[in-house]
């Protein structure tokens, strides 16, 4: 019996506990309470669902009442205290934000998972018991410390806004976002939270912050503190740094490779190594103390901003797009664009200095028009930066090797040098000549790439294969392809030309250069004869050495020429002073002729000889081109090579490191696909683009300052247009770039083609001549004989009178043995008017 009155008196203890009314301090809570109702958001149970907390109607809420309430809202009633809510033991959410609450305490409520409290007046915030407390949101308070490591389960904590100085979070491994920005913060302890991944501490007091560990950390805000330093190093991570406007000086980021987004605006840098931040897309930098920036390997940047900075250098070419680039405001010399991509928008106004920027060929005008719109009026834009296309780009690359006995090229065939390469995408195309050893290299970009040589004499040789195909980035770069050039047949043809390598001044010793080559298919053997005008002209020295000497001539014997294979002789003259006799001045004319035998048998005897006729100069200009057949040219040469010189010096005061010689040909004059390199002073390439735009690049010429080794050239020749005609004018110029100057616009070389007088019949149907070249005795005969000759008159390629046959009527013969080696044109006049023809005397 007496147990059943003990049963019965615990009954009534719990009905008695779950009847009793919760007493509620601040009315306008109990009130709010008390308006749930199935449409409203205050109270919810466990399901979700919009309930009415007084199911008895009776105004009160009781214990049992309560605990059918899982979420709780009640926000922005201008409430004092929830006090009474730790009844309702089943709670998970309580939202309590905007109200007028100076003090929280939520003991007993272990199933709390979020409370938000934040935008209240609070000081004072009991968390003791919420052992399963998930998020916390209690920023813009006026909390003044507080202990959040009895929240074992917490994953989100917000405390921004707040008087807090200390926070201490160690131990909460599944803390995962922290918001306790525009606080007090002088201390911050968040090491081992492993799995955090926001922390956004800014507008606070910190001078240092411990990070390490928090290997899952993807956002890191901690701008306007007083931090110095920041070591981030292994924060794998992390996608978005932001630690702007503080006083930073160092910074580590090594393994932070998947960092996107990092500002560090206003602080004390005075250098950044970011290399290890291979993904990140925003960089900025500005108003700083950055003396240097190195972006090497940060190809996916788009946006860079580090204006208001000490940068004198800035190297972009590593990005592949700009989309946004703000560096004004810096002591930049050196900017470099070229990145093999059009960029967006581009500002660097505000730096005084700026001397160079490099970038892609396609946007040199652009560039150079923004320049202008800027105000910089000492600015050179070109791409000659480097010699290899920006951004990504692909490589096909070989050499050329003659076969002379057609068994396959192997390692004992030497190379075949200067092969002219056409490249082309189908869209696009261009040239590369490889160099003296047979070596190309060509840059290219994405697609389906073709190849294919072109000879000078396709007539004298084949090449294997005929072209290449190959496609990128299927084709695994560099791909190479080689190709072998064999014999057709037997041609001997052999050429030679003469360049002027120091100019002509009287008094002075004068340089010249006699460049021969086997243009065919067999091994030669002959002679070389290089005649001038002794009497004001005397011989100094010669390498080799020659064979045999005479007054005005100079011979030198050569064995073994092989094919395609060049050699030079280097001449060196004094020219006679005005006090000598015969006196020298300037802007007199200095005639030199060269021959290269055999004559006989010879393919082409047209360029066995070369005539060079030259000016006189006092003071001149070091870089300067020159047509070697000079200002006028007999028709004879009309769709035939003309030669050209370009030379460059370096009058600066230090080595020049690349050199580029730019030509802009004149399609409307000269047959581009003929342009063939003949000599140099350095190792060059060839680019040829555009259609017209022929660079020969110098790289790494590293062209010294001093006087006696700062000179340099290139020589190329090129065939006219068959279409001109007697009395058109062809003018070329060049550009010349000493590594990051303005370009040296070279003189205008301008040729005419002249005859020596009226031509009133054309030579060739009535008379022909031969030998020729001839020795001794030229021989003319009539076709037609309806043409009676009335005089004869030879002439030189200066148009001098060297021999006269006034009565010529009975003459078939002229001995021309004692005229030096040369061009030379004969003049007939008939009684059908005057004609001439050109012969060659060796």
């Amino acid at each position: 019996m007496k147990k059943l009155y003990f049963l019965t008196f615990v009954l009534f203890l719990y009905a008695t506990s779950q009847a009793q009314t919760i007493y509620f301090p601040d009315v306008t809570f109990k009130y709010k309470l008390l308006e749930s109702n199935n449409n409203s958001y205050i109270a919810l149970n466990q399901n979700g669902e919009k309930i009415n907390i007084d199911i008895n109607g009776d105004g009160e809420i009781q214990i049992a009442e309560a605990l059918n309430v899982y979420e709780i809202n009640v926000n922005f009633f201008n409430i004092s205290s929830i006090k009474g809510v730790e009844n309702f033991k089943n709670l998970r959410i309580l939202q309590c934000i905007g109200n007028s609450l100076t003090e929280v305490d939520l003991p007993g409520l272990k199933n709390l998972k979020e409370f938000y409290c934040s935008g209240n007046k609070i000081s004072n915030l009991n968390i003791e018991g919420l052992e399963n407390l998930e998020t916390l949101d209690c920023y813009d308070n006026l909390l003044n410390e507080l202990d959040f490591r009895v929240l074992k389960k917490l994953k989100s904590l917000k405390c921004s806004g707040s008087n807090v100085q200390k926070l201490n979070v160690t131990g909460l491994t599944n803390l995962e976002y922290i918001f306790c920005d525009n606080s007090q913060l002088t201390e911050l302890n968040v090491s081992g939270a492993l799995n955090l991944k926001y922390l956004k501490i800014d507008f606070n007091n910190l001078v240092s912050v411990n990070v390490s560990g928090c290997i899952n950390l993807e956002t890191f805000v901690c701008d306007n503190n007083k931090l110095t330093n920041l070591n981030l190093d292994g924060l794998v991570n992390l996608r978005t740094l932001l630690c702007n406007e503080n006083q930073l000086t160092d910074i580590s980021v090594k393994g932070l490779v998947n960092l996107i987004n990092f500002k560090c605006v206003n602080n004390k840098f005075k250098s950044l190594d970011l290399t290890p931040l291979k993904g990140l897309v925003y960089l900025y930098c500005g108003f700083n103390n950055l003396e240097k920036l190195d972006l090497t390997g940060l190809s996916k940047l788009l946006f860079i901003h580090c204006e208001n900075n000490q940068l004198t250098n800035l190297d972009l070419s590593g990005v592949e797009y700009i989309y946004d680039l703000f560096c004004g405001n810096n002591q930049l010399i050196y900017l470099n664009l070229k990145n093999g991509s059009p960029d967006s928008q581009l500002i660097f106004g505000n730096n005084p200095d700026l001397k160079f920027i490099c970038v892609d060929d396609s946007q040199i005008d652009s560039i150079t028009q923004m320049l202008s719109y800027s105000g910089f009026t000492n600015c050179v834009v070109n791409s000659y930066c480097s010699f290899t296309p920006g951004g990504t780009f692909y490589t096909i690359k070989g050499n050329s090797k003659f076969d002379g006995n057609k068994n396959g090229c192997d390692t004992d065939d030497i190379f075949f040098p200067n092969l002219n390469f056409n490249i082309t995408n189908g869209t696009l195309k261009g040239n590369i000549i490889s160099d003296e050893s047979g070596n190309y290299s060509i840059p290219v970009g994405e697609g389906t790439q073709t190849i294919t040589p072109i000879l000078e004499n396709p007539d004298y040789f084949e090449v294997l294969p005929t072209s290449a195909t190959t496609t990128f980035p299927i084709e695994t770069s560099p791909f190479t392809q080689n190709f072998c050039v064999t014999p057709k047949g037997e041609h001997q043809d052999v050429e030679i030309s003469i360049l002027s390598i120091l100019p002509a001044r009287p008094g002075f010793d004068t340089s010249y250069k006699l460049v021969f080559k086997n243009k065919g298919n067999q091994i030669t053997s002959g002679s070389v004869t290089f005649d001038f005008n002794d009497s004001v002209l005397d011989f100094v020295s010669a390498s080799p050495l020659v064979s045999s000497q005479d007054t005005n001539k100079l011979v030198w014997n050569y064995e073994n020429l092989q094919p395609f294979q060049t050699r030079e002789i280097s001449v060196t003259l004094n020219v006679n002073s005005p006090m000598e006799t015969p006196a020298v001045n300037i802007n007199d004319r200095l005639s030199f002729n060269a021959l290269i035998t055999p004559v006989t048998g010879d393919e082409k005897p047209v360029d066995n000889s070369f005539a060079m006729r030259q000016t006189v100069v006092g003071s001149y200009d070091p870089n300067d081109k020159t047509c070697l057949e000079g200002d006028v040219i007999t028709p004879e040469l009309i769709g035939e090579y003309v030669h050209y010189q370009i030379r460059f010096e370096n009058t600066g005061t230090y080595p020049a490191e690349n050199i580029v010689a730019k030509d802009m040909i004149d399609l409307s004059k000269f047959d581009i696909s003929t342009l063939v390199p003949i000599s140099a002073s350095h190792s060059y390439t060839t680019k040829i683009s555009e259609g017209n735009r022929v660079e020969f690049i110098f790289e790494k010429i590293n062209l010294p300052f001093d006087d006696a080794h700062n000179d340099g050239y290139i020589a190329f020749k090129i065939k006219t247009l068959p279409t001109l005609k007697t009395g058109d004018s062809f003018t070329n110029e060049a550009n010349i770039y000493f590594d990051y100057n303005f370009p040296i616009l070279t003189n205008k070389a301008t040729s005419t083609f002249k005859t020596l007088g009226t031509q009133d019949f054309e030579f060739s149907k009535y008379f022909n001549i031969y030998p020729n070249p001839v020795k001794d005795v030229l021989n003319i005969i009539s076709i037609k004989n309806d043409a009676t000759i009335k005089s004869i008159a030879v002439y030189d390629v200066l148009g001098q009178l060297v021999i006269a046959v006034p009565n010529a009527a009975d003459v078939s013969t002229i001995d021309v043995s004692k005229l030096r080696t040369g061009n030379y044109f004969l003049k007939i006049k008939t009684d059908k008017g005057t004609s001439s023809s050109k012969f060659i005397k060796f």
